[in-house]
């Protein structure tokens, strides 16, 4: 989307002459780290490209007025910042009332409302975060506009706040701080348990990261996210008996073998259990081998990692287990996984550029044979995080 092309839509929409301010919040890509950011591990997310635009002006009233070039057929939807309680109406801006409410339960003071265009390129249910993209946005724009005292990572805890308890998903902290905290070339090693984080310059020489869309919707993810939530809890309610532990992910491996067979004897516990324990040890060797330019091994890392979330975590399905065995059979593939919360969405693939082109035709081809309909594919580069743009 253009510069040009976001502020002649505002202007269309809300009939408009004043030039609004612009904003960006990317989407996210989690090179490895998945679902164990509730359980006190290390993820390896990145902040890329694609995102969510926003073009806004203040009101001098307290009525929020916004639009989705996404959602085109919800048109204008409205809502008064005195009345912040749920509704039937709200369709996509119940994670712009969510993270609105939060900041003024922090006690900050939204003095006005504002007309909001808002549009993004992030496939919608991709799995690349395009509501964790909508919560920064939205915070970007409330410190703007009511020139707050707040920095970002505060942003970030109170835009998963939104989520947890307005929207209702028990999400962990990666997603936001990812979008939040992106850097252009970087991935972050953030630890969820005390947010402590480091930038690693992400340097895949002559290979790229293709995002692979399955195109299979995630109606299950969220429901299945807080039942997987509730079952490492319960696992680790189970392991605090034997060790005085916070976190599953505080266990190394060999721990985990020698306590875990013993102490969780349902079969489902302790699947989700090892999953959780041996991708936070994943991410750690992964981090490592890309610092010291081993993509072969990162690439391993990462095929490891979709093996655990297919067997022991259960949260890939036909779609992403297709899409990816697919680009483990092809010439120039490092390594591949989904991301996300699974149950459809995305998976990622490391691949020689050269090999890009034939790579995404192979299988685009055999995926549609399989599945029955097209997988989409996209070159993600690592990008910035949250920001206010400057206007042309």
């Amino acid at each position: 989307m253009t510069v040009e092309a976001l502020i002649h839509n505002f202007k269309v929409i809300f009939h408009q002459n004043a030039k609004p301010q612009l904003f960006f919040s990317p989407g996210r890509i989690n090179l490895i780290g998945e679902h164990i950011d509730y359980n006190g591990g290390a993820v390896f997310p990145a902040a890329i490209t694609f995102g969510t635009y926003g073009a806004v002006t203040p009101r001098n009233d307290r009525k929020v007025c916004l639009y989705s070039g996404n959602f085109k057929e919800c048109g204008i939807i409205e809502f008064d910042l005195d009345d912040l309680s749920r509704s039937q109406e709200e369709h996509w801006t119940v994670y712009v009332k969510g993270v609105i409410q939060q900041f003024v339960k922090a006690g900050y003071k939204i003095k006005n409302g504002f007309n909001g265009y808002i549009e993004g390129n992030i496939p919608n249910g991709a799995g690349l975060s395009s509501s964790a993209s909508l919560e920064l946005l939205i915070a970007e724009i409330l410190q703007n506009f009511n020139e707050l005292e707040i920095d970002m990572i505060e942003k970030v805890k109170l835009s998963q706040k939104a989520e947890n308890e307005y929207v209702g998903v028990q999400c962990g902290i990666m997603d936001q701080f990812a979008i939040g905290m992106g850097k252009k070339d970087y991935a972050i090693k953030l630890n969820t348990h005390d947010l402590s984080y480091e930038y690693a310059l992400a340097d895949l020489k002559d290979y790229s990261i293709l995002i692979m869309n399955t195109n299979k919707k995630r109606q299950l993810a969220d429901y299945k996210y807080n039942e997987r939530r509730g079952e490492c809890e319960q696992a680790l309610a189970l392991l605090q008996t034997q060790k005085e532990i916070e976190h599953l992910c505080e266990l190394s491996n060999q721990e985990f073998e020698t306590i875990g067979a013993a102490i969780l004897k349902d079969n489902v516990l302790y699947r989700r259990a090892k999953h959780a324990v041996t991708e936070n040890n994943r991410v750690q060797l992964a981090v490592t081998a890309l610092g010291k330019g081993d993509l072969e091994h990162f690439g391993k890392l990462l095929n490891e990692s979709h093996i655990s979330l297919r067997d022991d975590y259960e949260v890939t399905g036909r779609e992403l287990d297709t899409i990816v065995e697919l680009a483990w059979q092809q010439p120039g593939v490092l390594g591949a996984r989904m991301t996300g919360a699974g149950f459809g969405g995305c998976a990622l693939a490391i691949v020689k550029n050269q090999e890009l082109v034939k790579v995404q035709e192979q299988i685009a081809k055999k995926y549609k044979a399989e599945i029955g309909y097209d997988a989409d594919f996209y070159v993600a580069s690592i990008g910035d995080g949250t920001k206010t743009l400057e206007n042309c």
